[in-house]
């Protein structure tokens, strides 16, 4: 069964496409997360849910 870790980041009203697509870019490319969902609130503001993989060892002897 598969295990996911989630990460919340909010932006404002304020902020442009450029730089939400710019932070994204990078949690994806660094740290390996995926989006999961966008939510765009009335007031302007966006709330991405970001996902990744928990990769979990077994022991073996």
């Amino acid at each position: 069964m598969l295990e996911y870790e989630y990460r919340e980041l909010r932006f404002s009203r304020g902020t442009s496409r450029s730089a939400a697509r710019q932070a994204l870019a990078e949690c994806a490319e660094y740290g390996r997360w995926e989006l999961a969902r966008v939510r765009l609130h009335s007031d302007g503001s966006r709330r991405i849910t970001l996902r990744r993989r928990i990769i979990r060892q077994i022991r073996t002897m």
